[in-house]
């Protein structure tokens, strides 16, 4: 594949700032406000454990956090164990948490937006090239872990 496609953390970057961009320019209504919306800090810590959990693991496995390449090991410990797509998952956890600190309904464009590209540009060809590399493993691996949560 292409060195010149966009990886998932340039999409969460990209909706992080859209994010603060509505916001700060068109904050249609307020959805949380202080001190509830401190809440999204902890979204953002756990975002960033799972993130830092799940690349741990990866390089423990020699295999990569890359989605267009092939992967070497099939891992199933640690978040892997609740998500299919831990580090998925912790952009997301992340970009939500950054919209519950912003506390506007047009932050949460951003996230809306990551879920819809990840999961139609990513995860699906993600899924078809780990199927068929490991096989049955993964058809299992499937059913009983969900795809975010």
């Amino acid at each position: 594949m292409s060195n010149r496609r966009l990886m998932p953390p340039t999409y969460f970057l990209m909706y992080l700032l859209l994010s603060n961009v509505l916001h700060f320019t068109i904050p249609v209504m307020t959805f949380i406000s202080f001190p509830y919306n401190l809440l999204g800090i902890v979204l953002i810590i756990i975002g960033i454990g799972i993130n830092v959990w799940a690349d741990q693991l990866f390089k423990k496995y020699e295999t990569t956090v890359k989605p267009f390449e092939r992967s070497e090991s099939l891992t199933k410990e640690g978040p892997f164990v609740f998500s299919r797509n831990p580090m998925y998952l912790g952009f997301l956890s992340m970009l939500v948490g950054a919209s519950l600190l912003l506390g506007s309904l047009t932050s949460l464009v951003g996230p809306l937006l990551f879920i819809i590209i990840i999961n139609t540009v990513f995860i699906r060809y993600e899924e078809q090239d780990l199927e068929k590399t490991f096989g049955e493993e993964y058809m299992k691996y499937k059913q009983q872990v969900r795809r975010w949560v």
